[in-house]
């Protein structure tokens, strides 16, 4: 097996997806953990290796309303949930009562590399200076190394990391069984 590395620019940093990588799980299994932290900045990531297609990933990532957690959303519904995958897509959710709220919006896009949305979510919308959501992906043996990485920055925002990751951390579980089952 040789080893491949891509790179997927990501608003200025690089997020090197490492095929191989000794440190990954292995299928179906996740590892997440804040990798930076400070008062004003953390940083979050989620990995595991998936058995699957790149085509896969990509559908399913669209699919946001079929694997996000009703429980973190403002009408309580991960139905009205949208994300167009495509370079000014938003993450949206829109309510009952015909209002439409943005998440998040799509910034890159590539099928073959993963996505970058701006994206402050739940209680950090309003209090950062950024908040880079991405997803990179790259083959890996017979499947799919998937990596979400969450860049955020603001004052105080430090406080916030491990209730964020524990969030985000539950979010991608959701969509790594979405990917490999159809359900979340």
């Amino acid at each position: 097996m040789t080893r491949r590395n891509v790179q997927f620019r990501a608003a200025g940093i690089a997020l090197a997806v490492a095929a191989g990588a000794p440190a990954l799980s292995s299928a179906g299994g996740a590892n997440a953990e804040v990798i930076e932290r400070s008062a004003d900045h953390f940083v979050l990531r989620n990995t595991t290796v998936l058995e699957t297609t790149l085509e896969d990933v990509w559908t399913s990532l669209g699919d946001v309303d079929q694997w996000w957690d009703g429980a973190h959303t403002y009408s309580g519904d991960a139905a009205n949930m949208s994300l167009r995958t495509e370079v000014g897509g938003c993450f949206c959710e829109a309510n009952v009562q015909g209002a439409t709220f943005e998440h998040g919006r799509v910034v890159e896009a590539d099928p073959a590399l993963g996505v970058l949305l701006h994206a402050a979510l739940g209680p950090l919308k309003g209090k950062t200076t950024r908040a880079d959501w991405s997803f990179g992906w790259s083959s890996h043996g017979p499947g799919i190394e998937l990596v979400m990485t969450y860049v955020v920055s603001g004052e105080g925002v430090g406080a916030w990391a491990d209730g964020v990751d524990s969030v985000m951390s539950g979010q991608f579980q959701r969509l790594t069984r979405y990917i490999e089952y159809g359900e979340p």
